[in-house]
């Protein structure tokens, strides 16, 4: 089976949430999973859209395939590096803040 991917790295939102777009465009035609990501209310979303978006562009542009041929195979959301920070509490004191990144890897594959 052919296929092609795209990956999307530190992207600034934490991987459990982007898991949860994630989880509504696997194994669906490709068509049907852009207008799940357009439609639904999620940071991740918007930011899978444009992995997505560049896995069928580099699975028409490199292996002539059409677009309404292809399927989503496979998404993946990996942990990338946290940020950390600190917020200020009472008495001299601070909390840990940790501002975490996630990869995004999106294979679309041809629907024979």
């Amino acid at each position: 089976m052919q296929s092609r991917k795209a990956v999307t790295k530190y992207v600034r939102i934490s991987p459990r949430k982007a898991r949860l777009a994630a989880g509504l465009i696997r194994g669906k035609a490709v068509e049907e999973a852009l207008v799940r990501l357009t439609y639904s209310n999620l940071k991740a979303g918007r930011l899978l859209s444009k992995t997505l978006s560049s896995a069928i562009a580099n699975a028409e542009t490199q292996l002539n395939i059409q677009r309404t041929n292809l399927v989503v195979s496979e998404v993946r959301v990996d942990e990338g590096p946290t940020m950390k920070r600190a917020k200020s509490k009472c008495r001299g004191g601070r909390s840990p803040v940790l501002k975490r990144t996630s990869h995004f890897t999106v294979v679309v594959a041809a629907n024979n």
